[in-house]
C-alpha cells in the first residue's frame, strides 16, 4: 500500500489552521469588545457570523445562550459549547481546556480587565502557533525526504 505524502502534509496543517482561525476570532471579539464597546453576548455573536466552521458556530451559539438568560453561568454556558465542538474540530486537548478557561474569566469583568484575559490568551495561543508551525515544517520535511527516497528505492528496484 502506498502512503500519499501529500495528503499527509495536508493533515499535519489542519490543527495550525484551526488555531490561526481561532486567533483571528478572539482578535475580533477584543476588538468588538473593546473598541465597539459591545456587550459580550452581542461580540460573541458578530464574531461567530463572520466566521465559517465549528468555532464559528461555537460563538455564536454561546452568544445566543448569553441573551436567553437561562440562569446558568457563562463559565458552564460557555465550556458546554467548547465541548460541543466534537471531533470534528481537531483542537488539542489542552488547546480545548485553555478554551473553556476563556469562558470562566469573562463577562463578568470590566472592559479593561476582558482586553487583558483576551490578550493574555492570544499570548498563550501564539506560543502554541509557534510551536505547532515549527512541527509542521519539520514533518513536512521528513515527509518530503521519504517520499524521494521511496522513489529512489522503487526505481532501485524495477531497474
Amino acid at each position: 500500500p502506498f502512503i500519499d505524502l501529500g495528503s499527509v502534509r495536508g493533515n499535519l496543517k489542519i490543527p495550525y489552521e484551526i488555531l490561526e482561525q481561532l486567533r483571528k476570532m478572539i482578535h475580533l471579539l477584543k476588538g468588538e469588545i473593546v473598541y465597539a464597546n459591545s456587550t459580550l453576548e452581542e461580540a460573541l455573536c458578530r464574531v461567530g457570523s463572520r466566521t465559517d466552521g465549528g468555532l464559528g458556530k461555537m460563538f455564536s451559539s454561546a452568544g445566543e445562550e448569553i441573551s436567553r438568560q437561562t440562569g446558568e453561568s457563562l463559565k458552564e454556558s460557555w465550556e458546554r459549547q467548547v465541548e460541543s465542538l466534537g471531533k470534528d474540530c481537531l483542537l488539542a486537548k489542552e488547546d480545548r481546556k485553555a478554551l473553556a478557561e476563556l469562558g470562566a474569566n469573562l463577562g463578568f469583568l470590566d472592559t479593561d480587565m476582558q482586553e487583558r484575559v483576551l490578550l493574555l490568551y492570544l499570548e498563550k495561543l501564539d506560543g502554541e502557533i509557534g510551536g505547532l508551525r515549527g512541527q509542521v515544517r519539520e514533518k513536512c520535511r521528513l515527509y518530503t525526504g521519504l517520499g524521494i527516497m521511496a522513489g529512489l528505492f522503487l526505481a532501485v528496484v524495477l531497474v
